[in-house]
């Protein structure tokens, strides 16, 4: 936003007291997907002899010294967590960088690096910080929030995962590939939130198959030390758990704690998210916008930039609004879950007449040529308007090939016409095609 509000001559003063870029570029999402890449070559090498690639089984140096050269990769792709390249780059575009917390003083000031700034326009783009539960006992064992287990090089024999969402999920899957114990605990009664349970449960199996496991369906109680110096994670349910290290993952929350947001009339809600507007307008004022975690809607890196694009448009005079219908999901363990747009459940919740109509990965050719596991693509179908309006699947590629039903919702492509679409073959996106042509007897 700040580049190019000011690459279209408006003066602009960004405030940043960590690193610019946030989160993703340094401790989310580039150094868990190099995380994720490492462990997924590393599985894909103790399997290169059953794929064809070699007579015998190739020999692989220890799961410690293989975690070491991963995180050295890690580092590397996210800079050593270091921002100077992305301020400078900012810089030379006209921004006023300005390090330091930020606090609103009132309409149209804020306080920042010991200086009062005078605004017209004010966006708060805060981002959000990891959630830590209220665990009795967590002060007194180890354990890293997820920010943390992604910046760290240390590699421990054993964790307990508290947290199966999308970040509890792919840690787990990381530390599994390298021979760490792992078991992740899930107080819901399916992993990934409130996706199809269909999808969720082919999920399990593959977190499963790779050595994780599950507790789902019961809390931790209480934390508490071992002797060896560890941590014993009591549940509500079932025996007790015992591992190196606690890693939470139980999602993250908007960062708005102490901006001075009430100063300028600015509710926040019990989530701690700033409401907007379609315009990402902070509802109730005419000069304050908000974009990305900190609204609470669309939590990834890709509503971000979302609505930073609707933002900079109305900044320099535009009336873009933002659509939320199609907004990619990914969960990216191998193989990755993707959603997008409504469940079956959320459907009928939104009083739409639902036709469902699902496909098994596993009769695809594509699979079977790749020594892949299956998988399952659900779709969900509006009677009314025939037209898709939700769609999830576990499946190799699945956060590529959702592109297509993201494109369906999003232009309300007539299911007919999605049905008639030709794919190459053998690919993964086949698997569109039988339940597509199954919605579309069945709406006609």
């Amino acid at each position: 936003m700040a580049g190019g509000v000011a690459d279209a001559g408006r003066s602009v003063a960004l405030v940043e007291k960590l690193r610019v870029g946030g989160e993703c570029p340094y401790v989310a999402c580039i150094p868990s997907k190099a995380m994720l890449r490492s462990a997924h070559t590393r599985a894909q090498a103790r399997r290169v002899a059953d794929l064809g690639g070699t007579h015998a089984p190739v020999p692989l140096d220890s799961d410690r010294d293989a975690f070491a050269a991963a995180v050295r990769r890690r580092d590397d792709l996210s800079g050593q967590r270091d921002d100077t390249g992305t301020s400078a780059s900012l810089r030379d575009r006209g921004v006023t960088l300005i390090r330091g917390t930020g606090r609103i003083a009132g309409p149209g000031r804020v306080e920042a690096g010991g200086r009062e700034l005078a605004c017209r326009d004010l966006v708060v783009a805060t981002g959000s910080v990891p959630a830590v539960p209220p665990l009795d006992g967590l002060a007194a064992v180890p354990a890293w929030t997820s920010d943390q287990a992604l910046s760290a090089a240390g590699y421990p024999a054993s964790v307990v995962i508290l947290g199966g969402g999308a970040i509890g999920c792919e840690l787990a899957q990381v530390y599994a590939g390298f021979g760490v114990q792992v078991t992740l605990v899930e107080p819901a009664g399916q992993l990934a939130g409130a996706e199809d349970p269909a999808v969720a449960g082919e999920l399990e199996k593959v977190l499963r198959s790779g050595g994780v496991r599950l507790r789902v369906g019961t809390a931790a109680a209480r934390a508490e030390p071992t002797a060896a110096g560890g941590a014993r994670v009591l549940l509500e349910d079932g025996p007790a758990v015992e591992a190196d290290r606690v890693i939470l993952a139980a999602g993250r929350r908007p960062a708005t704690d102490d901006l001075g947001l009430d100063l300028i009339g600015v509710p926040v809600q019990e989530d701690g998210a700033v409401r907007v507007d379609e315009h990402c307008r902070v509802q109730g004022q005419q000069h304050v916008w908000a974009a990305g975690d900190v609204t609470g809607i669309a939590p990834y890196t890709h509503g971000a930039n979302y609505q930073g694009r609707v933002v900079t448009d109305n900044l320099l005079g535009g009336t873009a609004t933002a659509d939320y219908r199609a907004i990619p999901r990914v969960i990216y363990t191998e193989p990755p879950l993707a959603g997008v747009g409504m469940t079956q459940s959320q459907a009928r919740e939104a009083g739409l007449d639902v036709v469902v109509a699902a496909m098994d990965l596993s009769e695809l050719a594509r699979p079977a040529t790749d020594g892949s596991p299956g998988g399952l693509l659900v779709l969900v179908a509006d009677r009314g308007r025939g037209v898709l309006v939700g769609a999830a699947a576990v499946g190799m590629g699945a956060d590529d090939w959702i592109s297509e039903a993201s494109v369906a919702i999003r232009g309300q492509v007539p299911v007919t016409v999605l049905a008639d679409v030709v794919h190459p073959f053998p690919t993964y996106a086949q698997a569109y095609e039988v339940p597509l042509r199954e919605l579309a007897r069945r709406l006609a």
